[in-house]
């Protein structure tokens, strides 16, 4: 079956491969037209006209059989699209599914069945219409047929959703009733009527919080879009809503007993402008102006507006926003939050719950439809189970970052994406948007505008560094933003206020202020409270004004102030029914509470629930609230999160982490960080499954000592290992840390399953950073305590045979490589999270070689990249390159070294693969033809600087001869001299020993011929006794070319003395 989506997308699949047929615009225009006026013939020359209207006749013909062509090629044996010589039409067939047609098709059926008062057929044909209909059509189309048909689909499906809500609210299904009319006003957010069908159907269903945010949401959307308060309809069923079931006095008593917040819900106002004009900024706005233009042009980047709070950041972004809309573009906003909660990559699933963005990602291959599923699982596609947290991880991190970059992208319009509170930012946001905007492949315009506090910003390393790095790509435009000078500040004051300044009372503003146009406005606000006084607080010193915050809060009726220290305890993003749970208040006390604060404008509407209207406001309100109190809101917030969302706690499980830690619940505080770390780990967001590990070690290290304490935090350790290790490396100390006391808590509490585990992994720790002798120490006893056969066992052999191989014993090496190549079928997933069989294959390529059969070495070499790439895994190939690498540097076999170091650096680049980097760094540095300009050896230093940089020795006699044998090839033989020095002593340091005669043969050439050939000999010898016939026979070769020394007969064959080449690693013992 052929499907052709044009509403809210533009594709045509084939379900039979699950593959985009088409997904060329015009085409799809083309096929859209006809699928909307289906059934009647339609002039070629008049479709290429309306389709191209900016050609000629003829060319536009041309064009018109270009599409024709690839459209015919596509849609196949279908029939749908009839085609002569004069005419195109639509014909609806059994072959292919149009969603226009369908859509069309399901609400005649749903029409039909209204006027036969069928209301069980409404119901169902306009269900299936209304699920056809994802979004416009042809979204990003701007031609004046399209916007035509566009505006009558979207009438016909917000009428369609009357109609069923209709039937659905006669049948008594109010739930379906009230779904359909948020339908409509998804569709229709100007219109005032879904807004009030959905406040009765809500006030009907009992709840009367519900409503009441409707009725929010519905003043604040045409407050910021129009500029308008609801209309005399909309207020009236708002009043009747907040007087509904309120209780009355007895008959000849008096009036209704109204509270002072539904003497004020009277008017259904709300005092104040909807939007504080923007005053003394217009050369800002200018820059903003010219870096969105530039973007929309197709130069992708991010603008960040720096300013100390409450300077007018957001407010200035907004007006861009608003300039981008009027443009066509996408544009959806989202903010980080200081409070804990959030789990890491929120705002970018904020971003992708936008409904332009939603549609578009629908049509999407599955493949990325199911990347975007790991983080929005709710989008009903089936994501992919994560790996375990290790560097392998990289790769797939990749990925899923790209599923979530071409869901944004989709929109395949002008898209701005709004990110307010980048101090704020999780790093794995951040790390989100370097990629994005860095995504090639894709032309789609984007621009990424976010806000950030300079006083956080300056503390922070890590988002210094990322800044740093978005400047160096070209990515990034700064701009700075100051308070406005006194002039400015009174015209703002003067508008929001509604009066003329007196000189006296601007100067006390000015003063008060400090120009900031936040404190400007709340103290112009708190003065429309309070007629005739500026402010109380004009002695605070400027960018503090507490006292204004505090006054402002403190008009507030006494409710209204309990219910926003509440909110403030919730942090951020709170909804009523988790306020009316958490409440000592009764539910409607905590709904007018609500309408208060939303009407003083110190809360504002979010999404479906409510946030402060500035960050300053929640810290004030929460610095009221006593300690004692703060504890029972903390622990009351926290149950009530836990009623609310039932076992489906993931969404909101930091938040109750959070919560529960401030209520002093140590063991459920504990039980919802595990929960969120391992949520974080599942998205690759490893600093912040760190982040909350440490939270959790923290909540445990406070509770009282004993068995059970010790058990959770060895849960909490063992868990942690993996996104320690994926973000920090191998040799990461604070890794090396975490192994050992989960070590030591394992021995303690009996738990041998586990020091086995802590034993292998700390053995590769150990081995990256260089400790060598420790690593074959620690494997040996892991492979001690194991079960023989086992997977613990297989990989104790594993890190006993790499270990073994550097201490310069390459046939135990090799013994032990073999044995794990073979763990589990070969297909078992190591603990540094690579398959057994290709990276022990590729290591012991090493052990052959140094045994003198250099033809297993190369097979073997071969073999791992073949397995590697069978099974398709980008790091698993990685691995197996690297050590091919090093496989043809050994053999000196330059083309095919130069072959795979090519693919291996850009492998790398691509996944971002640390450590196998700096490998192909080196070897890329070493296979250059010549080095005379000395970019060779500036790779191979980069590379090894890097390796030392991250506390990697491992192998460092390796790479430091390497680089110094380019040294020598500049002609730079006392730096050479250095480096090799340095090889031995940094072999000796760390019992690295494969290595060193060779390290040994080369400093022979700087030493006097007799101090040569000692140590050539010494080297000789050295090698014999490890048995690496290859090394001994390059010290033979080189005694041999000395003067005087001729066949070396006093000395017999070195190769032959005890060394024994392997012919199979079955001899290897």
């Amino acid at each position: 079956m052929l499907r052709v989506s044009v509403l809210g997308g533009q594709q045509i699949t084939d379900d039979q491969d699950s593959g985009v047929q088409v997904r060329s615009s015009r085409a799809l225009a083309l096929v859209a037209y006809l699928a909307v006026h289906p059934g009647v013939p339609h002039p070629r020359q008049r479709i290429a006209g309306l389709l191209w209207p900016e050609s000629g006749d003829a060319q536009a013909l041309t064009n018109l059989r270009r599409e024709l062509h690839h459209l015919r090629q596509a849609l196949g044996e279908d029939g749908s699209l009839q085609v002569t010589a004069r005419d195109l039409c639509w014909v609806d067939g059994p072959t292919c599914h149009a969603d226009v047609r369908a859509f069309d098709t399901g609400r005649l059926a749903a029409l039909a069945a209204a006027e036969s008062g069928d209301d069980d057929a409404v119901i169902r044909h306009g269900g299936e219409a209304l699920a056809q209909y994802r979004g416009d059509l042809l979204p990003g189309v701007y031609d004046d047929w399209a916007a035509e048909a566009r505006e009558r689909l979207g009438r016909q499906c917000v009428e369609l959703c009357d109609l069923v809500g209709a039937a659905r609210a006669r049948g008594g299904d109010l739930t379906g009733a009230a779904a359909a009319a948020r339908r409509r006003i998804e569709l229709r957010p100007l219109e005032e009527t879904g807004y009030r069908v959905l406040m009765g159907l809500l006030a009907d269903m009992g709840d009367r919080a519900a409503a009441v945010s409707t009725y929010h949401h519905c003043a604040s959307v045409l407050e910021r879009e129009l500029g308008v308060a609801p209309d005399d309809a909309t207020r009236a069923a708002f009043r009747r809503l907040m007087t509904r079931n309120r209780p009355t006095a007895p008959a000849g008593d008096g009036p209704p007993v109204i509270t002072k917040t539904a003497q004020q819900a009277q008017s259904a106002g709300r005092p104040g402008q909807p939007r504080a004009p923007l005053i003394g900024r217009a050369a800002e706005l200018r820059v903003l102006t010219d870096v969105w233009q530039a973007a929309s042009a197709g130069r992708r980047g991010m603008v960040l507006v720096a300013g100390g709070a409450g300077v007018g950041k957001t407010r200035l972004v907004t007006e861009v926003a608003d300039l981008a809309r009027r443009q066509g573009a996408v544009v959806v906003a989202t903010q980080c939050f200081a409070a804990p909660g959030r789990l890491a990559l929120a705002p970018v699933a904020d971003w992708l719950r936008d409904p332009a963005v939603r549609a578009a990602a629908a049509t999407l291959d599955q493949a990325w439809r199911a990347e975007v599923a790991r983080l929005l699982p709710d989008q009903g596609v089936p994501g992919i189970d994560p790996r375990p947290g290790t560097m392998a991880d990289a790769w797939q991190r990749h990925r899923f970052y790209e599923g979530l970059a071409r869901a944004l992208i989709a929109v395949g319009r002008p898209l701005l994406l709004v990110l307010d509170n980048v101090q704020w930012c999780d790093q794995e946001t951040l790390d989100f948007v370097s990629f994005c905007l860095g995504l090639t492949g894709d032309e789609t315009p984007l621009l990424v505008a976010g806000t950030v506090r300079d006083d956080h910003r300056r503390g922070d390393r890590e988002l210094a560094a990322w800044a740093v790095r978005m400047r160096a790509a070209g990515l990034l435009t700064e701009l700075a933003l100051s308070p406005l000078d006194a002039a400015d500040g009174a015209r703002l004051a003067e508008a929001i206020s509604g009066r003329a300044l007196a000189a006296a009372d601007a100067a006390t503003l000015y003063a008060t202020t400090g120009g900031f146009p936040l404190y400007v406005i709340e103290a112009a606000r708190g003065e429309a409270g309070e007629p005739g006084r500026v402010d109380e607080g004009g002695g605070s010193p400027p960018g503090d004004l507490s006292a204004v915050l505090r006054r402002r809060l403190a008009q507030a009726t006494p409710g209204a102030q309990e219910v926003a220290g509440l909110a403030a305890a919730v942090g951020t993003d709170f909804s009523l029914g988790l306020l009316t749970e958490a409440s000592d208040l009764t539910a409607d006390a905590v709904v007018e509470a609500i309408d208060e604060l939303w009407r003083s404008r110190i809360l504002r509407e979010l999404g479906t629930g409510y946030d402060f209207s500035h960050d300053l406001l929640r810290e004030a309100a929460y610095a009221e609230v006593s300690p004692a109190r703060r504890w029972l809101m903390h622990r009351r917030i926290a149950q009530g999160l836990e009623l609310l969302h039932g076992g489906a706690t993931d969404g909101v499980a930091a938040q109750l982490a959070a919560q529960y830690a401030r209520a002093g619940d140590r063991a459920k505080a504990v039980a919802f960080f595990r929960q969120a770390a391992q949520i974080a780990a599942d998205r690759f967001a490893h600093t912040e499954s760190i982040r909350l590990y440490r939270d959790a070690l923290s909540v445990i290290a406070a509770m009282p000592a004993g068995r059970d304490r010790d058990s959770l935090e060895l849960a909490v350790l063992t868990a942690l290992a993996a996104p320690l290790n994926a973000r920090e490396g191998y040799a990461s100390r604070a890794l090396e840390r975490n192994m050992q006391r989960s070590i030591a808590l394992a021995e303690s509490l009996g738990r041998a399953d586990l020091v086995q585990v802590g034993f292998v992994g700390l053995g590769v720790t150990w081995f990256v950073q260089g400790r060598t002798a420790d690593c074959h120490r620690v494997s040996a006893r892991a492979l001690a305590l194991a079960d023989p056969g086992t997977s613990t066992a297989g990989q104790a052999r594993f890190m006993m045979g790499g270990s073994a191989l550097s201490l310069g014993r390459p046939a135990e090496g090799l013994r032990d490589l073999t044995f794990a190549a073979g763990l589990g079928g070969g297909l078992e997933l190591l603990s540094v999270g690579t398959l057994a069989n290709v990276h022990a294959t590729a290591w012991s390529a090493h052990a052959h070689w140094l045994l003198g059969d250099e033809e297993s070495a190369a097979r073997a070499a071969q073999e791992a990249i073949d397995l590697a790439r069978a099974i398709g895994d980008p790091y698993n190939v990685t691995i197996a390159l690297a050590y091919s690498a090093i496989t043809q540097q050994l053999r000196h076999d330059l083309p095919r070294l130069r072959e795979v170091v090519a693919e291996l650096r850009e492998l790398c680049q691509r996944y971002e693969f640390g450590y196998y980097r700096e490998w192909g760094l080196i070897l890329d540095g070493w296979s250059a033809a010549s080095d005379r300009d000395g970019l060779g050896a500036r790779l191979a230093e980069e590379g090894a600087d890097n390796l030392k940089a991250q506390g990697a020795f491992a192998r460092r006699p390796y790479w430091l001869s390497l680089l110094a044998d380019l040294l020598a090839k500049q002609g730079r033989p006392t730096a050479a001299r250095a480096t090799l020095d340095a090889a031995l002593t940094a072999g000796r340091v760390h019992d690295d020993l494969w290595w060193l005669p060779e390290v040994m043969r080369m400093r022979a050439r700087y030493d006097p011929p007799e101090g040569a050939v000692a140590r050539l000999r010494a080297a000789a010898d050295l090698a014999s006794s490890h048995g690496s016939v290859a090394l001994v026979r390059r010290c033979e070769a080189d005694l041999s070319d000395l003067p005087g020394l001729g066949d070396l007969s006093g000395r017999g064959d070195l190769s032959g003395r005890g060394v024994r080449p392997l012919s199979s690693p079955a001899e290897g013992g």
